[in-house]
């Protein structure tokens, strides 16, 4: 029985991510976004400290217009971007955490149709709309660049400015916050 019970502990233990530093790239990645990602109220400092963004092995692209002003190159309507982007096709993975992530509560929106401000991309694996609270709007999508050569998976989550992408939406709205 006591040898039972030891590698029924040590099966827990050896569950990916349960012990530090046996994690893969890709894990840390898929794992760091579905836990920080989702959350509102971050700068880009508060995102890049909460992710342990700098010397990991994913690159972090963010923002949120409502905090502060968005870089210059971001899409029109989208308010808030949250991506990670890392070495290799591991979309796969990604797509079944995310959905994962999404499914458990509280539940992020519900599937709605994709916006007009969002198209897949060539890699696409996932995209789609999400309905939220409050009439806003989000889409999440994950899938590859630089592929076949040296393909690097991303996963995105954007929030879009108040009322876009809903029946009746208003049409994108230029940044509430000016370049300094």
């Amino acid at each position: 029985m006591r040898n039972l019970l030891h590698i029924a502990l040590l099966a827990g233990l050896a569950a990916p991510g349960a012990i530090a530093g046996t994690s893969t790239p890709a894990r840390i990645a898929i794992t760091t976004f579905n836990d920080w990602c989702f959350k509102a109220g971050q700068t880009v400092a508060d995102a890049r400290t909460n992710m342990q963004a700098d010397g990991a092995p994913f690159t972090l692209t963010f923002w949120d217009d409502s905090l502060e002003p968005r870089p210059a190159d971001a899409p029109e309507g989208v308010e808030r971007r949250c991506e990670v982007a890392f070495d290799g096709d591991h979309t796969a993975e990604a797509m079944e955490a995310l959905r994962a992530q999404m499914a458990t509560a509280p539940v992020f929106g519900t599937p709605i149709p994709l916006p007009d401000t969002h198209s897949p991309a060539s890699g696409t694996t996932l995209i789609e709309g999400r309905e939220l609270l409050r009439g806003r709007v989000a889409v999440v999508h994950v899938g590859t660049r630089n592929a076949p050569a040296a393909p690097v998976t991303f996963m995105a989550v954007d929030r879009l400015y108040a009322g876009l992408g809903l029946p009746g939406g208003s049409s994108p709205q230029p940044s509430r916050r000016s370049q300094p």
